[in-house]
Order: C-alpha cells, then sequence, then structure tokens
C-alpha cells in the first residue's frame, strides 16, 4: 500500500486543525483550585470539546492542542509574519513556546488528580528557520521520565514532510496543587 501524498496529508492537517479548533471553547483560564480536580486527561478532553476554555497563550500565538495521550501531545499551528523578528523569520520564543507547551502537557497527562507542575528548565536547538512558507507545524512532547517531584520530556517541532525545525528538552517540577 503506498503512503499518502504530501497533498492529502497536507489537507488531513488542515483538516484537523480546523476540526479542533471549531470545537475549542473561547480563550480563557481556570483557578489552581479547579484545575487540581480533573484528571488530566479529563482537563485537555474537555479542553478539546469545549467544555473548558482554550489556553489563552494558544491563541495569542495561533496554535492549538491537537492530539493527547497518556505520555504524549502534540500542538498545531502555522506561524506568519506576526511571529518575525526583525531579521525576517520567525522568531525562536516561538518554537521555545510551542516546545515547552507540548512537553510540558505530556508531563501533565502523567501527573495526580491534585498535581500540577512549573518548567524548571528548558533547552531548545533549531535546526532550521520558520518561516511563513513552511506552512502547517507540529510541535510533539513525549515522556521520558516521570518521578515523585520531578519530570522530564523530550520534544521536536516537525512540518507535513517530518522535515525538523527545532527539538527540545525540560525538566518539569511536579507541585501539590491547592484543592
Amino acid at each position: 500500500m503506498s503512503s499518502p501524498s504530501r497533498d492529502d496529508k497536507l489537507a488531513a492537517w488542515r483538516a484537523a486543525e480546523q476540526a479542533m479548533r471549531a470545537s475549542l471553547g473561547a480563550p480563557g483560564s481556570m483557578s489552581l483550585a479547579q484545575v487540581s480536580t480533573l484528571l488530566p486527561q479529563e482537563f485537555f478532553d474537555r479542553i478539546g470539546s469545549g467544555e473548558l476554555p482554550s489556553p489563552p497563550f494558544g491563541h495569542l500565538l495561533d496554535f492549538i492542542p491537537l492530539e493527547w495521550s497518556s505520555g504524549r501531545f502534540v500542538f498545531q499551528g502555522t506561524p506568519d509574519a506576526r511571529h518575525y523578528n526583525p531579521l525576517g523569520s520567525v522568531h525562536g520564543g516561538y518554537a521555545a513556546t510551542l516546545l515547552d507547551s507540548c512537553m510540558g502537557c505530556a508531563i501533565h497527562t502523567q501527573l495526580q488528580r491534585g498535581q500540577g507542575y512549573t518548567t524548571t528548565d528548558l533547552r531548545v536547538s533549531y535546526i532550521r528557520p520558520l518561516s511563513s512558507t513552511v506552512g502547517p507545524i507540529r510541535a510533539e512532547g513525549r515522556i521520558v521520565h516521570v518521578g515523585r517531584s520531578t519530570a522530564l520530556a523530550e520534544g521536536r517541532i516537525y512540518d507535513v514532510d517530518d522535515r525538523l525545525y527545532a527539538v527540545g528538552s525540560t525538566t518539569c517540577l511536579i507541585l501539590n496543587m491547592p484543592g
């Protein structure tokens, strides 16, 4: 069986993004006490269905949560001129933000009710520049290790042709959130 063409894959990526955008609620946030009552899968599923507000920061930078499962999280967005630095390419902070988000959320998927996390260390290696001509990109985070007090994850940013743009790793501190 042949693999899908680039055009078919691009159409599938855009359709998945459009479907998720249609189901997301308005941007907003919740209190730590509210979030602490939810299991991670329930939290992300309810964001994805529009029952809970979508992350305001994703709205600001125009990227969305696309797929999540235990130990894995994917965001998708399309960089454009709004994300440019003065040198005419997408600012490195855009890629760093997507990596921080996908890796942190991958860690979140394996936490217990009442736990949260915060990034203590973020490492990013840029492979090639992002621009408005790249098209949609995905930032995929995967768990490396989750312990009692810290967790580690890795991430990568790639396009529909599986070209790599950046890789990263993070250490997060696991916190007990107020209930």
